[in-house]
């Protein structure tokens, strides 16, 4: 019942806590003590680290913990030919607290070329004994994310222009990745959350979005883009309420995009946000078509340190499966530990210890 490609039954979504060394080193750098090629041989070793830590634990995957990333999205999407960062007037709003003011705009035609990023999985792979896994903001969310405003009208008339180039851009990326090695890629996704949320679909209305045709529009991307994977490629997508410093944005369980989101995007895999009743029930899993297709539960809160009773995750796979069947099914941490450099509200071991834990689990459950 042990799963060798990925998903696997212990799996984990991606980011990690920064190291001391990390946020010191970054800090440094910002100030102009030490040099660009210095922040990286920090971030070298550190990452190093952590991928032993990964393997020590008992995971069949690793990831770089996005230790050299600031944002989980706008790093990615500013290393895209035609997209820059730039400073706005405000952050993204979470519960009680804005993030960096930051965003990006799109300044000419989009594409893939010369990613920085096909640098950061190489060298994963080449330290890792396991899978190596890369994680990538979704093509949704760049869309979603863009300001009234923010695209050149000189490359595209508009942000719903854009999503032909968008897919092919993200076709380039999936075979570049593919290319470097990469067998494992998931695209993290913020989009479809905020699609259940009565209050963020009507904030998504009011910068100008076109709601009431959005999942088909994001669908449509998605699939082109993927059908760009080979075979023996593995695609997942994290569907995400929002995270950093351990605070959320929306609310809303997956029912009003589970038919779409699980039926029709064709994603080898889901990493699912349950860890707190703003995300819902298990319900909404019936559409998951019955087959290849793994939902990655996420039962293990990546917010506080608090290590769950492992009953109390057992009680809830074994209520899952009143909709999946367990062979559907596996374990992760609702989020990544950091999904920018600032990292949620808890310890390195704390972080170590709920790996460690479902790690234990997904044997006592499906078996060594």
């Amino acid at each position: 019942m042990q799963r060798t490609k990925p998903p696997f039954r212990a799996d984990h979504v991606g980011s990690f806590l920064r190291t001391a060394a990390i946020k010191d080193a970054r800090a440094k750098r910002d100030k102009g003590e030490i040099s660009a090629a210095q922040l990286k041989e920090i971030e070298d070793r550190e990452i190093e680290k952590i991928v032993k830590k990964q393997e020590e634990i008992g995971l069949q995957l690793a990831t770089d913990g996005e230790y050299r990333r600031s944002w989980w999205h706008f790093d990615f999407f500013s290393m895209l030919d035609g997209v820059e960062l730039y400073q706005l007037d405000h952050g993204i709003q979470f519960q009680g607290v804005q993030t960096k003011a930051q965003s990006i705009r799109i300044k000419s035609k989009l594409g893939f070329s010369k990613h920085p990023m096909l640098e950061h999985f190489k060298f994963l792979k080449a330290h890792t004994r396991v899978v190596p896994k890369m994680t990538i903001p979704a093509p949704s969310v760049m869309h979603f994310r863009l300001e009234p405003g923010a695209v050149n009208k000189d490359a595209y008339a508009d942000r719903d222009a854009i999503f032909d180039d968008l897919a092919k851009t993200y076709q380039q990326a999936i075979r570049a990745f593919y290319d470097a090695g990469c067998r494992y890629l998931q695209f993290d996704d913020t989009a479809w959350a905020y699609l259940c949320s009565q209050e963020e679909l009507k904030k998504a209305k009011d910068r100008g979005l076109d709601i009431g045709h959005l999942q088909q529009t994001y669908t449509r991307t998605i699939n082109k883009a993927l059908e760009a994977k080979p075979a023996d490629m593995t695609i997942t997508t994290h569907v995400c309420r929002g995270n950093f410093r351990s605070t959320w944005i929306s609310s809303g369980g997956y029912e009003p995009v589970a038919e779409q989101l699980f039926g029709k995007c064709n994603y080898d895999g889901y990493f699912l946000e349950y860890d707190s009743e703003r995300a819902g029930g298990f319900e909404p899993l019936r559409f998951i078509p019955k087959g290849n297709k793994i939902v990655v539960l996420g039962l293990v809160t990546s917010k506080s340190g608090r290590l769950e009773p492992k009953a109390d995750i057992k009680k809830r796979i074994e209520e899952a499966t009143k909709f999946v069947a367990l062979d559907q099914l596996a374990l992760s941490p609702q989020c990544g530990f950091a999904s920018t450099e600032e990292g949620n509200v808890l310890a390195e071991e704390e972080q170590w210890a709920k790996l460690k834990m479902i790690v234990d689990l997904s044997k006592e459950v499906w078996g060594k």
